[in-house]
């Protein structure tokens, strides 16, 4: 049996590897300052919604073990005092965050709910959408 710590990639070339996961240490380093950073830097950056749904389906009970290690993950890096492009640089500071993230999204963005998406919203204090029920 695997650990349950462990991704399999199936990569094609030589058969599937395990990688390790860090999930603990990417969890408490985003309990820890995900909220803080998210409140400093929300109006600078237009993903922030995003980063505040993934956060809400990572700590739910719900969601898939290997999902919230993805989000941790991608929010983890985010919290990061240090990353490939700093933060307060104009214009890219946040790219290779938005790059992360949108990556993390598209392996486990089913994993995000509506639920997750309105605490989101809420959190930020931005409006619910308009929808067409005209």
């Amino acid at each position: 049996m695997r650990h349950p710590t462990e991704i399999v990639i199936e990569n094609g070339e030589d058969g599937p590897r395990a990688l390790p996961l860090s999930l603990e240490r990417d969890r408490q380093r985003t309990r820890k300052g995900f909220l803080p950073k998210l409140f400093r830097v929300a109006g600078r950056v237009p993903f922030a919604d995003d980063l505040a749904a993934a956060y809400y389906a990572a700590i739910d009970p719900l969601t898939p073990r290997k999902a919230k290690a993805v989000l941790f993950a991608a929010l983890g890096y985010f919290v990061l005092p240090t990353d490939w492009v700093p933060d307060f640089v104009i214009g890219f500071g946040f790219a290779d965050d938005a790059t992360v993230l949108a990556t993390a999204l598209s392996i486990v963005g089913a994993q995000v709910r509506e639920r997750h998406r309105k605490s989101a919203r809420r959190l930020l204090d931005l409006p619910e959408p308009e929808t067409d029920d005209a």
